[in-house]
């Protein structure tokens, strides 16, 4: 461990005094995570000056540790500072250039780096610093932006449109329950849209995903009525595999199997069809086609 002279510890606290975070702190004054930690550090320097002051000598492999402390603390300001204001530069140059207002995540996020930088973990920066870039590219290609999201409106009508159908299609084909209709949510959101008169990357953001959440809803309305539509395909095909197969085994006549394939097929041809009794129709006939003997000629 490095013992510190009086020397020593008088040159180190001068180059405090000059330290970014330490400017900084004069700069901004100290809340939250930062302020409470500061007052911690600040009354750790302030023992150092005293101790310099009063010229002590015993003690001083503890200054070594409380110098590096104060230091450590000074150094965290300092980066957090200068990360944000490394990583938002090109964003705020993208604002700039298209002469847009600075949206409020900017600020809070510059108002937090100048008070309280310690409240801000890297990873909370980062995301911070991807959703104002999400927004600073919104404003500087606005035009785009705006046809891009009525673009997605299109989609999700369309999507609307063609689920109500497979919706109707299941209804008349297959018996179920009541199937889950979303409500219509695109001309509300794009009366949204028509009526922004300014920019507003907050809020296209959002409605976009909005307008996302609500195709995602549709089409999974209409994956579950499409689903049923597909399972009464597939047990169709299932029916002929072994229609078939037992006219490989020479039992297309069979009085019993014939029986069982007309229940089976009967079943299918029903509007609307019951799955359940038609899956166990297909299932008897399967098994009867694989228990009788094999007719040779």
């Amino acid at each position: 461990m490095t013992i510190l002279t009086i020397e020593d510890l008088s040159t180190k606290l001068v180059e405090l005094e000059s330290h970014p975070g330490f400017e900084h702190l004069r700069r901004y004054s100290p809340s939250g995570v930062t302020a409470q930690r500061w007052a911690v550090v600040e009354g750790v320097l302030r023992q150092l000056w005293d101790d310099l002051t009063e010229s002590r000598v015993a003690g001083l492999e503890q200054a070594n540790d409380a110098y590096t402390e104060v230091k450590k603390f000074l150094d965290a300001v300092d980066e957090i500072n200068t990360t944000v204001a490394k990583k938002i530069a090109p964003s705020l140059k993208q604002i700039d250039a298209v002469g847009a207002a600075v949206p409020a995540e900017v600020t809070d996020l510059l108002a937090a780096s100048a008070s309280d930088p310690l409240s801000l973990t890297a990873d909370e920066i980062d995301r911070r610093i991807t959703a104002i870039a999400e927004l600073a590219a919104l404003l500087a290609n606005w035009p785009d932006a705006v046809a891009d999201t009525a673009a997605r409106l299109d989609a999700l009508r369309d999507a609307t449109r063609h689920a109500a159908r497979t919706r109707e299609r299941a209804t008349e084909m297959v018996l179920t329950g009541p199937l889950p209709v979303s409500t219509d949510a695109e001309p509300r959101l794009r009366a949204e849209l028509e009526s922004m008169t300014a920019s507003d990357p907050t809020a296209l953001r959002e409605l976009a995903r909005r307008v996302e959440s609500a195709l995602e809803r549709i089409r999974q309305d209409e994956a579950l009525a499409q689903g049923l539509l597909d399972r009464r395909t597939e047990l169709k095909g299932r029916l002929r595999a072994y229609e078939a197969k037992a006219a490989r085994l020479g039992l297309a006549e069979d009085p019993d199997l014939l029986s069982s394939r007309r229940i089976a097929s009967g079943l299918l041809t029903r509007k609307p069809c019951d799955l359940r009794a038609v899956t166990q129709a297909i299932v008897d006939y399967q098994q009867m086609v694989s228990a009788k003997p094999e007719k040779t000629r």
